[in-house]
């Protein structure tokens, strides 16, 4: 039986592989639809021929590595299940030490390192497919830095958590979920209050814009939002990438508006006034807020089905899982699992709200800053950068997309900048 379960579990990944690989490189047409042909817009109006043929490719691969490596992830908890390594971890742990704690952080480790090198590969790939389409900057020893940061932080996560998840299990049988919720609260807050000073900086260097021209106008648009901002935080991403971003960060008095220096590298100040425009909507009708809130929802939704399938998963497959108990630490991994999914299922209806949100930031810039030619030009920018699709796939769009596609964008801005020009006559 055990057997069986891991050869359909492998079986189901190659034919859900194949499918996508179909999907994005055989079924789907990049091709735009006829009205947008010849509009700024067009990918064919703002580059040239090979720039055209590498972003198909790249977003193609790009795009199959993204649906290939979160089921993968299922796949090694569930085959870490069945082998019986959990168990072993235990195992270890128990051996090693005679205090829980000790225990646990025992276990978590095997755990984590078996996941990372698992990873490993398809995270490899994703970086130098990077390197090679010129999108990526980053030497091998930074980049595996940064893969031990994440490493070290999610394991320090980790020891926060799962004991105190563990210990809720053993309490309330029926409602560790609920109570676990409950703590996730403060917690999440506390996160995102630390994010901008204390996990961001172990990436990168944060320091106020040096333009003090440039943050005079910013800080100009800020005030006119009634946001009281006295700095706008540039981060040093030149050595890492050639992509261009800007994003708000933070909660509270840490709060941040942040640029990546090569968006100040490669735009001019009236493209990234429009970008800091599109950012101070975000503050200034709290999407962060907003997006906190949807996450407490989300996870409360994915913790009460979590315990519901949790429950039924050792009750019918705890043997073959060996699993003997649902708050046995052996069942993490089966955790890990169910919540991943429940993560990708939700994906879409969270997507949605974000690009919602997106569009209604564009919005806001174009009225704030009256200049539509900076703006589509902020975005072809943004795409040539990048390498990104005008017009995605619907399932890339769906599963994959936080923001508007570019598509969307830029058409969006080109009639308003019509709209302008007929309003001025």
């Amino acid at each position: 039986m055990v057997r069986k379960m891991g050869v359909y579990a492998v079986l189901a990944y190659v034919i859900y592989g194949l499918f996508f690989y179909w999907y994005l490189f055989h079924f789907t047409d990049s091709n735009l639809p006829f009205e947008f042909q010849g509009t700024k817009a067009d990918p064919a109006t703002f580059l040239n021929g090979r720039e055209l043929m590498l972003s198909e490719e790249y977003s193609k691969i790009r795009n199959l590595l993204f649906f290939l490596s979160t089921p993968f992830e299922w796949l090694f908890y569930f085959l870490i299940l069945l082998v019986g390594f959990s168990k072993a971890f235990k195992s270890w742990a128990e051996n090693s030490s005679k205090y829980k704690l000790l225990q646990t952080a025992i276990y978590l480790i095997w755990l984590s390192f078996f996941a990372f090198v698992a990873t490993f590969p398809l995270s490899y790939i994703g970086y130098t497919l990077s390197k090679s389409y010129n999108i990526s900057t980053q030497s091998f020893a930074s980049w595996m830095k940064d893969e031990l940061i994440d490493f070290w932080i999610n394991f320090g996560t980790l020891m926060i958590i799962v004991p105190v998840l563990y210990w809720l299990m053993k309490r309330s049988v029926k409602r560790w979920w609920f109570y676990a919720w409950l703590l996730s609260v403060p917690f999440t807050l506390f996160l995102m209050f630390l994010q901008p000073i204390v996990i961001d900086p172990l990436y990168n260097d944060f320091y106020p814009l040096k333009n003090k021209e440039l943050e005079t106008k910013i800080l100009s648009l800020a005030e006119k939002a009634q946001i009281p901002a006295e700095h706008v935080f540039e981060v040093n991403m030149a050595d890492k990438t050639n992509s261009l971003n800007a994003y708000v960060t933070g909660i509270g008095s840490n709060a941040r508006i942040v640029l990546w220096d090569t968006t100040l590298n490669k735009l001019s100040n009236d493209q990234i006034l429009f970008i800091m425009a599109h950012e101070i909507c975000h503050y200034v009708e709290k999407h962060i807020y907003i997006g906190i809130a949807l996450y407490l929802l989300f996870s409360l939704v994915g913790l009460y089905l979590t315990y519901r399938i949790m429950n039924w998963a050792v009750s019918r497959f705890g043997k073959e899982l060996k699993i003997p108990d649902v708050k046995d630490i052996r069942s993490l991994p089966l955790f890990f699992m169910i919540l991943s999914m429940l993560m990708f299922v939700s994906s879409p209806f969270s997507n949605l709200i974000s690009r919602y949100e997106e569009k209604r930031a564009d919005q806001y810039a174009i009225n704030m800053t009256q200049n539509p030619e900076s703006a589509i030009t902020s975005f072809q920018e943004l795409t040539k950068s990048g390498l990104t699709q005008v017009n995605p796939p619907l399932l890339v769009k769906i599963f994959r997309y936080s923001h508007p596609t570019m598509l969307e964008r830029i058409s969006t801005l080109e009639e308003f900048e019509i709209k302008q020009r007929i309003k001025d006559k």
